[in-house]
């Protein structure tokens, strides 16, 4: 499996910049899509916090919930791959297949691929701001 690690954050803001110039001669439909696209991320994340706070509330894990969490991240990695998004759709993909399996990820994996919650809503946050500009 290739390591997500050699990514950094100078390459992920410049892939982003060039993606966003892209779509600036994009049709308002693909913008949508983006935004779209994007948004769900945001609520992906927000969703998947919620969870982890149950958890660490009770103790009570949920496969079934990790199973929701995991297709819901899957699915954003496959959307934000088709819109040429493929930084954020690498970090969605690995959450989804976090989710189906938390065990096949050390801590260390997890840190350098940076996928922590809040830094995927950063990060579609950014693009949000910048596509509705």
């Amino acid at each position: 499996m290739e390591p997500v690690t050699g990514v950094s954050l100078w390459e992920l803001i410049r892939h982003l910049k060039q993606w966003l110039i892209n779509l600036t001669r994009a049709n308002s439909a693909r913008k949508q899509q983006s935004i779209t696209a994007l948004r769900s991320v945001i609520i992906a994340a927000r969703s998947t916090a919620a969870y982890v706070r149950a958890l660490n509330d009770t103790g009570r894990q949920s496969h079934s919930t990790e199973a929701t969490l995991s297709e819901q991240w899957t699915r954003l990695g496959f959307e934000l791959s088709d819109l040429g998004l493929e930084k954020l759709a690498k970090r969605c993909e690995i959450k989804g297949r976090y989710w189906a399996d938390p065990a096949q990820f050390d801590d260390d994996f997890l840190a350098k691929a940076d996928v922590s919650l809040q830094r995927m809503e950063q990060l579609a946050r950014q693009l949000v701001a910048e596509i509705e500009r």
